[in-house]
């Protein structure tokens, strides 16, 4: 072997080598979140044939991925069947995240304390890209009540949660999200960007966003948004509950026990421009 092809040896093992195994490594990971993205309320367990199904992958690949994932404590088999769930370390990391924002921790004991004095169910949601997903919730205690939908992903500009974050954004901003318009989930939903914008001016004049069946039928929701003035992190307190059980005068009690709520974690994180109804 001449100098030139050792040369050539050596720059190989340097340079394509660790390019692969890093792409192998970040092929799996993306593998990985593709499973972890799959559990939601209505999906809280996985087979291979779950997994097949849902990621379009060979039998033999899905089964390697969730044995991998298993092993390495990111999923775990529910007692001798073949039925995967998420692990400890996926708990133990979600549970890391809501202790870490203090924003979220606070809105989260807030929706909770509406949750009970109302028997509805709560949550706090954030805005991730152009949908909103619940970080934590707070199950209702009425016998007819919402169920949790915690893992499930709202369009921000179809859902009343959504239109509370987005108030928070100039009109000029909230185009930007949209360049090439908005898919309505709903008739009841804003048809347009203009539409949206009128939506959002109410939200910003009330300080509440209001959504009538437009996730689901027979449902209503009332949101408000606060942010933390240090991060800029910004979440939604949310109050779901069925229309059917909801007077005028309850509405307006939970819009002002949501608004009360933000208020005093806005003041809790040092933002004192936060007011009480």
């Amino acid at each position: 072997m001449t100098e030139r092809q050792i040369d050539s040896k050596v720059l190989f093992n340097r340079t394509i080598v660790p390019f692969r195994a890093t792409f192998i490594s970040m092929t799996i990971l993306n593998s990985a979140a593709s499973v972890l993205r799959c559990f939601n309320s209505e999906c809280t367990e996985l087979t291979v044939t779950d997994t097949v199904e849902q990621l379009g992958i060979p039998k033999s690949n899905a089964s390697r991925l969730l044995r991998a994932m298993r092993d390495a404590g990111l999923l775990e088999t529910i007692g001798n069947t073949k039925r995967y769930r998420p692990g400890v370390l996926v708990i133990a990391a979600a549970s890391s995240y809501r202790r870490s924002s203090s924003l979220v921790e606070r809105a989260s004991e807030a929706v909770a304390r509406i949750s009970a004095a109302t028997g509805h169910t709560g949550y706090v949601s954030k805005l991730i890209g152009g949908e909103i997903a619940a970080v934590s919730d707070q199950p209702g205690t009425h016998a007819l009540r919402v169920v949790s939908s915690i893992g499930r992903k709202l369009s921000s500009h179809g859902s009343g949660t959504g239109r509370a974050l987005l108030a928070l954004y100039s009109d000029a901003e909230v185009r930007a999200m949209f360049p090439e318009g908005i898919t309505p989930p709903s008739e009841l939903s804003p048809q347009t960007v203009d539409e949206l914008l009128e939506r959002l001016a109410e939200v910003r004049s009330t300080g509440v966003s209001f959504s009538s069946q437009e996730s689901t039928r027979g449902v209503d929701a009332l949101s408000v948004s606060v942010r933390d003035p240090e991060t800029s992190e910004a979440v939604a307190l949310c109050i779901v509950y069925p229309q059917a059980l909801a007077t005028d005068e309850e509405r307006k009690s939970i819009e002002t026990m949501l608004l009360n709520g933000a208020a005093e974690v806005a003041a809790a994180l040092g933002d004192m421009t936060a007011k009480k109804r």
